[in-house]
């Protein structure tokens, strides 16, 4: 019984916040909004190719948007390619973001924070 992939990773925010989100993570990173079931509550799926791996949750009203369910999530992580091309979109947006290189590879990597202020780790094997 062991775990065969990776599958999503869900983000909940008040309504204005979840329409930031989908921006960032459609406009910044390149995942498109697909198909969602008809669910009784807001929100978007978004893919990586033909892959839902964000789900983006409207709060109901009333809720405590910094109170999650369960929480010490601290980042999602991206496989990407053209770490100057990103680099450069990052700069264009404004989009603050740390490189670092990880010692004995060639793996570098960027860092960046959503709108929600959820971690964001792009990690390229190559430039």
């Amino acid at each position: 019984m062991p775990v065969l992939d990776f599958n999503h990773f869900n983000l909940r925010a008040p309504a204005p916040l979840v329409e930031h989100l989908r921006d960032f993570y459609v406009d910044v990173l390149g995942l498109h909004v697909g198909w969602r079931p008809p669910f009784n509550f807001p929100g978007y799926w978004l893919y990586l190719g033909e892959r839902a791996v964000l789900h983006l949750v409207e709060t109901p009203p009333g809720a405590d948007p910094t109170n999650p369910p369960n929480g010490s999530f601290d980042h999602i992580a991206f496989t990407c390619t053209g770490v100057d091309d990103f680099r450069a979109r990052l700069d264009a947006l404004r989009i603050a973001y740390r490189h670092a290189q990880v010692p004995g590879t060639a793996l570098q990597q960027l860092f960046v924070t959503d709108p929600s202020g959820n971690g964001v780790e792009l990690n390229f094997a190559q430039g």
